[in-house]
Formats: structure tokens, C-alpha cells, sequence
């Protein structure tokens, strides 16, 4: 049975697959691996700074002259994080308190700092701090310019750069937990919605992919919806199918591709994970995020403490998560995941998991 939709026709690929933006993960190697496979690949750029972005795009279109994806994040679900803090200190008042915090854990798990230099990593220091405005505007821009195939916003409504976007050809996307927020994106005219499940890695719904795709597809009416959340083989294609949705947007099998841009020992820790694996967590971004459960997550379960709202985590966490990075501490940071990983049982090429996607998809609707 042929796996063909909608979704094939209006993104102008084979089979109705895309890889997630994968913060980190969803490289330009992975993306193209995706695409040239026959579906598309989408690159993960939510903490890329511009000329990050930039280089990435035009990498992919070297490995690649087929479409192909931008996913980031968008100022608005940033700032109401934010917003949403509470009374009391703000969040900004108690990130050195959160560091102290943190820096008390790295003692005691015997991780030297990291050289602030390295945190920097590949960004422009005239380039904005991550997750202001300047830098979502900075980010967009690019987008815009590049004449991106596909743009798709991980969190918040493309609204707003619809008509820029439209301009220069570009197909829009959008991922909704929720289906007020599907009607929400619907309203903005864009072309496909991703409806990501309590079940999906990183950043998630609170409602399961079983209940939130069919009630997503039955309020959006005829703008086709992906399914998303804990898909990691054919069959979960095929079930998203039967739910109403036109393909699925899937994140966590790319994982352990040898394509991935996230490092080995994570990958192992995928592997090596059950279905049991992972936990809902703040303690890396500040958002609820399904991430492979370790001593960081536990360390703020133990000790009672609430996460800062992000992007002020980011500033808490990502230390650790560098210096755990550089020792290859998987205990420390595993990386984010699905609750589908137990069904990974190897690292192999993107290729290879895409195709037996593919067949064990058309094997399961020919049944």
C-alpha cells in the first residue's frame, strides 16, 4: 500500500514523514538524510543565532536539492513563560541564587566548570542573547531572506511573518499541544499543523498523541494535521493515519541516527533506555520538556526546587549540561527523548530508519 497524502503534494516529497526540529539534533547531515530518503528533513534551530542559521541553511542545500525545513521558537511562547512566573522575586532576580544552585550540584558530581569562552561556542558576539526579541527578529529575518522551502514554528503563531514568508515561497508549519491553540495557528493561513502528544520528546502537550490528534484533525477542519508523540516506527505512522492525521512528524528514532548532532554517549543512552526512561521536567529549558531522566532532573525533584521560568533556565542549566557534555556524562545529560525509545535498539544510518518507516507503515495499513 502506497503511504501517500496531502501532506506529499503540498510539501513536494515522497512519503508523508518529516523529521522534528530537534534542537541541536536535526542538523543540516540529518536533515538532508531525511529529505534525500524521500521525506523532509527539517532543521532543529531554536538556539542557532543568525549567522549560525545562515550557514546551516545554505549547508543543507549543499547535501541536498531537495525541500526541506527551518524549525525555531517564537518570542511570544518565550515571553508569557516569563509572564507566567508569579509574585515575588522575578525570575531575573533569582537566576545567581538558581546558580549557586547549580553550581553546588557540579561539586558535588565532580564536574569542573567550563571555560565561558567554550559556552559561547559558535556565536557572534555582536549577535543578540538568546531568546530576545532581537534574536527571534534576527532568526526570522534569515528565514525570510533564504527563501526557506518550509519554516515551522516548534512553539508560538507564525501569524505574524505570514505574509513575508508567503513572499518568498516558503510552506508554514506549526506545532500545537493543544486544540485552542490549533485553531489559534489555523487562523494565520499557514499550510500544515503538527499535533505533538504528552508522549513526543522535549518540549510536549499535557494531553496524550491517542486523544489530541483526532480532536486536533476534527477542529482544524480540511488544513492537514500531522501526528506527533512517541512515534518511532510504522505502525505509530500508521495509527496517526487512522486518527485522522495525513503523515507524522516524527523526532526520537532520528536520535540514534548516525546523523544526529547530539554526542555519542546520549545516543547510547538511548539505546540503552525502556519505555520507562523519561520523565517531564523544567530543569533544562524552564518549559515542561520529556527529556531521558538523570542525576540533574532528580537533583531538583530531591531538593524541592522550582525551575525558573525560560529562557532564564537556560542560563541556570546550561553549565552543567556543557560541562557534563565535555566529561561525556550521560548520567548528567542523556538528552531529550520520547517515550517511544524502547523500541530503539541500535544506532543506524537516517536512510535505514526512514525506509523501514516507510515499509513497516505501508505493511501495517495493507493489514
Amino acid at each position: 500500500m502506497n503511504l501517500k497524502t496531502r501532506v506529499c503534494e503540498i510539501l513536494e516529497i515522497d512519503y508523508p514523514i518529516v523529521l522534528a526540529g530537534m534542537g541541536g539534533a536535526s542538523t543540516p547531515e540529518l536533515a538532508a538524510a531525511v529529505s534525500n530518503a524521500g521525506g523532509l528533513g527539517v532543521l532543529g534551530a531554536a538556539a542557532c543565532g543568525p549567522k549560525q542559521l545562515r550557514e546551516w541553511i545554505r549547508r543543507t542545500r549543499e547535501l541536498t536539492d531537495k525541500p526541506f525545513g527551518v524549525d525555531t521558537l517564537l518570542p511570544a511562547s518565550v515571553r508569557r513563560a516569563a509572564e507566567r512566573a508569579g509574585d515575588g522575586p522575578s525570575p531575573a532576580d533569582q537566576v545567581p541564587d538558581m546558580q549557586a544552585f547549580a553550581k553546588a550540584f557540579m561539586e558535588r558530581e565532580g564536574l569542573p566548570p567550563v571555560d565561558p569562552a567554550a559556552l559561547r561556542g559558535q556565536r557572534d558576539p555582536d549577535e543578540p542573547g538568546v531568546f530576545t526579541k532581537e534574536f527571534f527578529e534576527a532568526q526570522m529575518q534569515v528565514i525570510i531572506e533564504e527563501r526557506v522551502p518550509v519554516y515551522a514554528s516548534g512553539l508560538g503563531n507564525p501569524g505574524p511573518w505570514m505574509n513575508d514568508l508567503r513572499a518568498g515561497g516558503t510552506k508554514v508549519m506549526a506545532v500545537v499541544g493543544a486544540v485552542r491553540h490549533a485553531i489559534q495557528v489555523k487562523s494565520s493561513g499557514l499550510d500544515i499543523i503538527v499535533a505533538q502528544g504528552h508522549d513526543g520528546g522535549g518540549h510536549n502537550s499535557p494531553v496524550g498523541t491517542m486523544a489530541l490528534i483526532p480532536q486536533v484533525v476534527d477542529a482544524v477542519g480540511d488544513t492537514p494535521v500531522l501526528g506527533a508523540g512517541g512515534i518511532v516506527d510504522g505502525r505509530g505512522v500508521a495509527a496517526a493515519l487512522m486518527l485522522g492525521a495525513e503523515g507524522a512528524w516524527i523526532g526520537s528514532a532520528f536520535l540514534a541516527s548516525e546523523e544526529a548532532g547530539i554526542l555519542d554517549f546520549q545516543k547510547q543512552a538511548i539505546v540503552d533506555a525502556t519505555e520507562e526512561g523519561t520523565t517531564i521536567s523544567r530543569a533544562v529549558t524552564g518549559k515542561p520538556a520529556r527529556i531521558i531522566r538523570s542525576r540533574w532532573t532528580d537533583y531538583w525533584v530531591a531538593e524541592h526546587r522550582e525551575p525558573l521560568p525560560m529562557p532564564f533556565q537556560g542560563m541556570v542549566a546550561g553549565p552543567v549540561m556543557a560541562a557534563a557534555n565535555r566529561d561525556g556524562r550521560g548520567d548528567v545529560n542523556p538528552g531529550f527523548a520520547g517515550q517511544g525509545i524502547g523500541m530503539i535498539k541500535a544506532v543506524r544510518p537516517a536512510k535505514a530508519i526512514f525506509e523501514d518507516i516507510v515499509s513497516g507503515a505501508e505493511h501495517a495499513l495493507a493489514r
